[in-house]
């Protein structure tokens, strides 16, 4: 069985499927990382979302909006994927998935976005390349990255 990709605005999630995307993130970027951070940012409601499911669970997810709301260009952020599932390449798809839907629905080529240095590597396979020296963002080193 494959993982099943899905796009939804904000205002167009269930309720479980908000709760589900919320609960991975939290897993992830909190609990994982051992990062204290306000992941309820106030930027959900404008995203557009994108998560994979597997056996019926949410498994992997990001955030996409459109030009000028977190950067100049269309970007992707919050990209998790399931701890338990990461030997599966899924986050290659995801971000595959992701390029795609903003190139599709918002007709943008250029996406910038904010990355945790230890996965610049992980972007540049997927044509980012580094804009910004190391910054910290809650305590965590990033770069910031941009798509052409």
């Amino acid at each position: 069985m494959s993982i099943q990709w899905k796009t939804k605005s904000f205002d167009a999630l269930t309720v479980y499927e908000l709760y589900e995307i919320l609960q991975l993130r939290s897993q992830i970027f909190v609990v994982e990382q051992n990062c204290v951070y306000q992941d309820l940012d106030g930027m959900d409601s404008q995203a557009l979302y994108l998560w994979g499911e597997f056996e019926g669970k949410i498994v992997a997810h990001a955030r996409l909006f459109k030009p000028g709301i977190t950067f100049e260009t269309a970007s992707i952020g919050r990209v998790v994927v399931d701890s338990k599932h990461r030997n599966k390449k899924w986050g290659h798809e995801l971000m595959q998935e992701a390029i795609k839907n903003v190139e599709n629905i918002f007709g943008e080529y250029q996406i910038t976005i904010g990355a945790q240095l230890y996965l610049k590597n992980f972007y540049e396979t997927h044509g980012f390349i580094p804009i910004s020296e190391m910054y910290l963002e809650d305590g965590i080193p990033h770069i910031k990255m941009k798509k052409e």
